[in-house]
């Protein structure tokens, strides 16, 4: 095999992303068709990719012998389903995050996997970033000596729309759930504690649905470092996008990008551009190496970077910090 031919399953805002990159910027793939419900995004998908193939049922994409695998951009209720189906059909699947609301329909998904044998990436994108990379080879090479504490900020420019939100499974698994997969990247290593808090700040409507749209985490990892965690729905001045790691050597620090790097000076202060608008234009690269890693995984029979069990680790944090909020107080944990 000399590339790798994909279906993409889920034409929506991130599904549109992986297909431009497919089609453009990962050299041994090839987008071969693509599939949604709403067959108008599909069709408008393929059109705009230069593809012929799509469909309104990802169930014919599945059935088709030319495909090796599949990227799952779907809502969150129909990924665990769509894993199974494919892995049962012998094609290879990058999925979204997270793989399900239930810990019972991951294991079951994750079970079907290994039994197949196929390989399973999940999005958790950041990981491939430039500067997270840099920090944890400062962290394995002893740069940063033992590292003490890591604060991650996370906050979008606005929350997304409201039918999203009702079954976006909430901010700690639909939002934080990448800071604490970013937590585990970095220190390479699992949590013992976590305690949440948090309040509706921004949205009464968010409240409504029995979310959240600000949030708080402690994290005690068993290494006996300490991370803190902060997310909110609306930051006023852009995508907020900070980490930093305090360790006994030294500190790294990773701040946010904008469109460029002047600073101009005047009567009112010093001032500069707000960071770069949404996670599409501050991660571009990281969509584009994510996918290279899941095709080299592919071709040279290796484990995928992001596994399956990255997966259900950070779903597990999300749900331990989901019932710290609730019950308003530290929960240990065991994983």
């Amino acid at each position: 095999m000399e590339k790798v031919r994909f279906g993409l399953i889920g034409a929506g805002r991130i599904g549109k992303l992986h297909a431009k990159n497919l089609s453009s910027r990962v050299g041994q793939a090839e987008l071969a068709c693509v599939a949604d419900i709403n067959m108008e995004f599909a069709r408008k998908c393929a059109k705009e990719n230069g593809i012929k193939d799509y469909y309104g049922d990802y169930r014919k994409v599945l059935e088709r012998k030319d495909i090796d695998a599949v990227v799952v951009c779907t809502s969150t209720d129909t990924h665990a389903r769509i894993i199974e189906d494919a892995a049962l059909s012998g094609k290879h699947v990058f999925c979204e995050k997270p793989i399900a609301l239930e810990l019972e329909e991951i294991d079951k998904a994750l079970s079907v996997v290994e039994r197949t044998g196929v390989k399973l990436q999940i999005g958790f994108n950041r990981r491939f970033d430039a500067n997270p990379q840099k920090i944890r080879r400062l962290i394995e090479d002893g740069s940063v000596g033992k590292p003490q504490l890591v604060r991650i900020t996370s906050r979008d420019p606005a929350p997304p729309s409201y039918e999203y939100l009702k079954v976006s499974g909430g901010i700690f698994l639909d939002m934080m759930i990448h800071d604490f997969d970013m937590a585990r990247f970095l220190l390479n290593d699992e949590a013992e504690e976590i305690y949440a808090t948090g309040g509706v700040l921004i949205d009464p409507r968010i409240g409504e649905i029995g979310d959240i749209d600000t949030a708080v985490v402690v994290l005690r990892f068993r290494s006996g470092a300490i991370v803190t965690i902060d997310n909110s729905r609306k930051s006023p001045y852009g995508y907020d996008q900070r980490l930093e790691v305090f360790g006994s050597a030294s500190s790294a620090i990773s701040g946010n990008k904008a469109p460029d790097q002047v600073e101009i000076g005047d009567s009112r202060g010093m001032h500069r551009e707000k960071p770069l608008y949404f996670f599409i234009e501050r991660y571009e690269e990281s969509f584009v190496k994510e996918l290279d890693c899941f095709v080299d995984s592919v071709l040279n029979d290796r484990e995928p970077p992001v596994t399956g069990r990255d997966g259900k680790m950070a779903f597990l944090l999300g749900m331990a910090a989901r019932r710290s909020f609730r019950e308003k107080g530290p929960v240990n944990l065991n994983l």
